[in-house]
Order: structure tokens, then C-alpha cells, then sequence
């Protein structure tokens, strides 16, 4: 079970999906060495020895990167698994060192560090479902 969140390219007055025009195709991340180099740079150490499914792993949590055999990259899947605001931290670094937006895919919205409601909402949903099954 995981959280899962997109990284993708938006232009800067686009704050909410709704903003988002029908139609409206996002510029791709990048070349594909590009952006392997600029995770490499955000997350030191970050594992990419399958450069189409790179993992991150913190004290608390771990991280699965899709990135796909495209090139360029369109966007970057992130599943999120564990605890820890440290990992949103990390969510956002790469958004950063990729000039992207991040998408909450269990919120249906753009979020921003500091408005990550999903993030605590599944770890509660989790914590929930996973105490019910013992």
C-alpha cells in the first residue's frame, strides 16, 4: 500500500487542477539522462541501478520512482510507503530539481510543502486497515 503522487511539468499560474485547460498537454521533465542526473543530485545515493523504476529508501519510509522507458520523461510516479514528514521533504526536492508540480493522487490536487493533507490522511487510512487485519 502506498501514497502516490505525480511529478509533472506546469506552467506557474496553474495552483489547483482545475486551473489546468482541457486538452492541456504537459511539457515533458526532460532527456532521460537528464533527469536520472537530476534525482541523482536531489537524493544522493538515490537507487537507479533500473533506470526505469529507481527506489528511494529514508530511516522511516521508502519511496518507488516510475519513471518509465521514455525519453524524454513525460512525469515521475512516486509510491510513497511509510512514515515520517521526512519523506514529503524528499517529494519535494525532486519536485524542486525538476521544475515540477506535485500531484496528490488520492486528493485529486496540486499540493505544496506544508499542505500535504493525503499524505497524513493515508497513513491513517493504513494504520487503520493494517491494526484491523491483525
Amino acid at each position: 500500500m502506498s501514497w502516490d503522487v505525480l511529478l509533472l511539468r506546469l506552467p506557474d499560474c496553474i495552483a489547483s487542477v482545475q486551473d489546468i485547460p482541457d486538452g492541456y498537454l504537459p511539457p515533458p521533465l526532460g532527456r532521460r539522462r537528464d533527469v536520472l542526473a537530476a534525482v541523482t543530485r536531489a537524493v544522493p545515493g538515490a537507487g537507479l541501478a533500473d533506470p526505469d523504476r529507481g527506489e528511494l529508501r529514508g530511516p522511516t519510509w521508502s519511496m518507488g520512482l516510475d519513471i518509465g522507458s521514455t525519453d524524454p520523461v513525460d512525469s515521475i510516479m512516486l509510491h510513497v510507503r511509510g512514515s515520517g514528514d521526512d519523506a514529503l521533504t524528499t517529494v519535494f526536492r525532486l519536485a524542486e530539481a525538476l521544475h515540477c508540480k506535485v500531484l496528490d493522487c488520492s486528493e485529486g490536487e496540486l499540493i505544496n510543502p506544508g499542505g500535504t493533507p493525503g499524505w497524513h490522511a493515508f497513513q491513517q487510512y493504513r494504520d487503520r486497515v493494517t491494526s484491523s487485519v491483525h
